[in-house]
């Protein structure tokens, strides 16, 4: 039987038009941030605030009680999500510039399509998301071992590997919040999710001994803003128009945000952090927004 194309509601375009634009910031609003706050309080705190805000919201409109079955899966969720992905660009992003963090994460589709397959047992994929893939990983491969903007150092090197796992932990958790026991509230399930991840990046924090490194006088009103943008755009915002897409349209459609955050971040890191964009850099660009459309364009919509 031939697939129909699946339409959706304006609300759904909104949505999705809101990450890709928020989230496509948030990347240089992460760098400010960490300038005097270690990354993982920078995320916990940003994430908690978020969080308490958005939970105390649903409740009171009207969103019942969660079980603990939806606790735990909000918080297997989140620590792909938040803890692994998010926390991990945040540290990351101490080595490596936006603009290539947001290259590196925008890989998302490429790993979705791989365990759609490999994992869910969907379609073997066909040409166009195999030669995505392999447009994608030259992608890759290009920023992580160029000279100049990546791979200068080893450190930067490990940075950029790093951010190709906090892709690949994004990729699990969006699709295991597919099918999880969630509450039917959408607002509710992100309020928890935040929560769980947030508790969890401060453990993390704690772990990595940021309690000593962060002095609340030194932070500065450049950092302290990007912290406070980044806390009611990019997560009460952003964060909570991504988890109502994936539960509204496919993963598919949710991860096509890849298109347009790597550019808005590049050109934000360009314009505003005098970050360098290098022709290594504009070729990976090249290779990984094309990678991400011919696997979206291969990835169909769902039969009816």
């Amino acid at each position: 039987m031939k697939s129909q194309k699946k339409t959706y509601p304006l609300s759904v375009w909104m949505a999705l038009g809101s990450v890709y634009v928020v989230w496509g910031s948030t990347y240089l609003g992460i760098r400010f941030a960490i300038e005097t706050i270690p990354p993982f309080f920078m995320a916990g705190t940003r994430f908690i605030t978020a969080g308490l805000l958005l939970y105390v919201f649903s409740r009171l409109t009207g969103a019942s009680r969660p079980t603990w079955v939806h606790w735990k899966s909000t918080a297997h969720i989140s620590f792909f999500l938040l803890v692994v992905a998010n926390g991990g660009v945040s540290w990351a992003e101490q080595r490596v510039s936006s603009g290539v963090t947001a290259l590196l994460v925008g890989t998302v589709p490429l790993w979705i399509a791989l365990l759609q397959w490999v994992w869910k047992g969907g379609e073997r994929p066909g040409w166009k998301i195999w030669v995505g893939i392999g447009l994608g990983l030259s992608g890759i491969v290009l920023l992580v071992f160029s000279k100049g903007e990546v791979g200068a150092s080893p450190v930067e090197t490990w940075g950029s590997l790093l951010l190709v796992g906090t892709s690949l932990a994004w990729a699990y958790g969006s699709l295991y919040a597919r099918t999880a026991a969630l509450p039917s509230s959408a607002l509710l399930a992100t309020a928890m999710e935040m929560l769980t991840g947030g508790v969890m990046q401060m453990g993390v924090g704690f772990l990595l001994g940021e309690e000593s490194q962060f002095h609340f006088s030194n932070i500065t009103l450049h950092s302290g803003g990007a912290w406070v943008y980044l806390t009611l755009i990019g997560s009460l915002v952003g964060f909570t128009s991504y988890i109502w897409v994936l539960q509204k349209a496919t993963p598919a459609l949710a991860s096509t945000y890849a298109f347009v955050n790597p550019v808005i971040a590049v050109f934000l890191g360009w314009l505003l952090a005098g970050e360098s964009v290098t022709p290594p850099v504009c070729l990976a660009a090249g290779l990984i927004v094309g990678a991400v459309v011919l696997i979206t364009m291969g990835s169909g919509t769902p039969k009816k």
